[in-house]
C-alpha cells in the first residue's frame, strides 16, 4: 500500500505553506493527499474513508473540489492509453491534462472537437464541471464524453456509456464530483486540422447590437474580450480552421475593428509570450484553439474568476445590462471574456437545453471588493436566469441557484443512489445543492 502524502506537514502550517488552488486565491481545509496507483489502491481507499474528495489540477477557484478530511489523488496511475481509430474515440486516465492528451493525439492523426482557453486542466475536473471552449456549434468539453469508469461510494465500479445508459449516462458526466471517483473517460475524437487565429482590436460595441450572430459565427471559435469601457470589444479573437490546405488571409477591418500586427494578450500590457500564436499562421488545433500555451503560467496567474451563462438568445441583452455597471466593475477588473457554447443534455451542465453566451470576468485577487461586485451583477442577470460556472466564483444564493437546474431532484436521486451516506458531499455541495 502507498503511504499517504502530503504537499507539506500537516501539522504546524503557516497560511502560506498550505495547499492551494494554482492562483493562490482558494485554501484547501486539509492538507492530507494520499496517492494511489492502482485501481485496487482507490478502491480500498474509497472504502475505507468517511469523507474525501479528489485532488486534480487545482484550476477551480471556490470550494467545489475542497475536503475538510482527505484528499485522493489519481495523478501517479498509469493506466495506458487507448486510441480506438475505428470508434474514433480515445480513452485515458481521468486526471491527464488536455495539453498531455492534445500532442499525442495529433500525432496520430487525431483532434478533440474543442479545448478550454487553457490546456493546464485535467480532463475529470473540466468534464465534471462542464469547462467549455468555444463556438456557436461547439458543445462543451463534456459533450466529447462517451464512457467513463467510476468508483462509488463502496468501492465498487460502474462503467457507463452513451450507448447503453441513456438518461442515466447524461446525468453522470457533469458529476460535480458528487457521485465518486472518476478513473477513466472515453473522449469522441475526429480528424485533425489545423486552425488560424486572426486578433482584431477595437470592435464598436453597437456592432454587437446589430450583428452578433453573425460575429460569433465567424469563426470555429470565437472569443470577445472586453474592459466595459469605452463602449468597444478591446480584442475579437477569431479562430478559424484551415480547409483543404488552405489558410486564407484575413480582412485588414472587421464591423470596424482593426486587425493586430503583433501577438497580443487578453489583458492589455502583459506580453504575450504565452499566449498561442496569432498573426494567422496555421498551426495544429490544440496549440491554437487554447488561449495560452502550455508550459507557461495561463492568464496572469494570480487572479479570481467569475462565469455566469445565459441563454443565447439574451445575449445582446445580456452584454448590455452587463456594459451598464462597467463603473461598479472596471475598478476590479483585469478583463471579461464573451463565448458562445451550444446547447448539451447533460443534467447538471448551465448549457442544458440552451445555446448559450458565456460571460467571463478575470478580476484582480481582491476578494473582499469582488464579494461586493458579484451580487450587482447577479442582480441585473436575474431577468435572464443566468447560470454561474460551477468551478468559479459566484455569491448566488443555493435556492436560486437550484430553481436553474430542472433536473436536479433526479440528480441527487441518483447521488443518494451511489453515495448514500454522502462520503463524497462537501460544505460546496451541501451549501448549493442541499440547502
Amino acid at each position: 500500500m502507498t503511504a499517504p502524502i502530503a504537499s507539506s506537514s500537516p501539522t504546524d502550517l503557516s497560511s502560506d505553506d498550505r495547499l492551494k488552488n494554482w492562483s493562490g486565491n482558494y485554501t484547501y481545509s486539509t492538507d492530507y493527499v494520499y496517492s494511489a496507483e492502482s485501481m485496487e489502491q482507490v478502491q480500498e481507499f474509497v472504502r475505507n474513508q468517511p469523507r474525501l474528495k479528489v485532488l486534480g489540477t487545482r484550476h477551480c477557484f471556490n470550494g467545489i473540489a475542497d475536503s475538510n478530511t482527505q484528499f485522493l489523488s489519481i495523478r501517479q496511475m498509469n493506466q495506458g492509453l487507448v486510441l480506438d481509430a475505428e470508434a474514433r474515440t480515445v480513452t485515458v486516465d481521468a486526471s491527464m491534462s488536455y495539453g498531455q492528451l492534445s500532442p499525442y493525439l495529433d500525432s496520430q492523426g487525431f483532434a478533440l472537437h474543442n479545448l478550454a482557453s487553457l490546456p493546464h486542466i485535467s480532463i475529470a475536473g473540466a468534464c465534471a464541471t462542464a469547462t467549455h471552449g468555444s463556438g456557436i456549434r461547439n458543445g462543451n468539453l463534456a459533450t466529447a464524453v462517451s464512457a467513463l469508469e467510476l468508483v462509488t461510494a463502496s468501492g465498487d465500479i460502474l462503467t457507463l456509456s452513451r450507448k447503453k445508459d441513456g438518461e442515466i449516462f447524461q446525468a453522470v458526466v457533469v458529476n460535480l464530483g458528487a457521485l465518486g471517483v472518476v478513473t477513466r473517460i472515453t473522449l469522441d475524437i475526429q480528424p485533425s486540422f489545423q486552425v488560424q487565429q486572426y486578433v482584431y482590436e477595437g470592435l464598436p460595441l453597437n456592432q454587437l447590437e446589430d450583428h452578433f450572430e453573425t460575429i460569433m459565427a465567424i469563426g470555429y471559435s470565437v472569443s470577445l474580450f472586453t474592459d466595459w469601457q469605452h463602449q468597444r470589444i478591446s480584442e475579437a479573437w477569431i479562430k478559424r480552421r484551415v480547409e483543404n490546405g488552405v489558410a486564407p488571409g484575413a480582412e485588414s477591418e472587421f464591423f470596424g475593428a482593426t486587425l493586430a500586427t503583433q501577438n497580443l494578450h487578453p489583458i492589455a500590457n502583459i506580453s504575450a509570450e504565452n499566449c498561442t500564436e496569432q498573426m494567422g499562421v496555421p498551426g495544429p488545433w490544440y496549440d491554437r484553439l487554447p488561449h495560452f500555451r502550455m508550459g507557461f503560467t495561463p492568464s496572469s496567474g494570480k487572479e479570481l474568476q467569475t462565469e455566469y451563462f445565459v441563454p443565447r438568445h439574451h445575449a445582446v441583452e445580456a452584454i448590455l445590462t452587463v456594459e451598464r455597471l462597467r463603473n461598479l466593475i472596471s475598478p476590479h477588473l483585469l478583463i471579461s471574456e464573451l463565448r458562445t457554447i451550444d446547447a448539451d443534455t447533460l443534467w447538471m451542465s448551465p448549457c442544458y437545453k440552451q445555446p448559450s453566451l458565456a460571460i467571463h470576468f478575470t478580476w484582480k485577487p481582491d476578494w473582499p471588493s469582488v464579494k461586493k461586485v458579484l451580487p450587482v451583477i447577479e442582480q441585473a442577470l436575474e431577468p435572464f436566469q443566468a447560470r454561474p460556472h460551477w468551478g468559479k466564483l459566484f455569491t448566488m444564493s443555493p435556492s436560486i441557484v437550484q430553481s436553474r437546474y430542472e433536473k436536479l431532484p433526479d440528480f441527487k436521486e441518483l447521488v443518494q443512489q451511489y453515495d448514500p451516506q454522502g462520503k463524497f458531499r462537501n460544505e460546496f455541495l451541501q451549501t448549493n445543492l442541499y440547502s
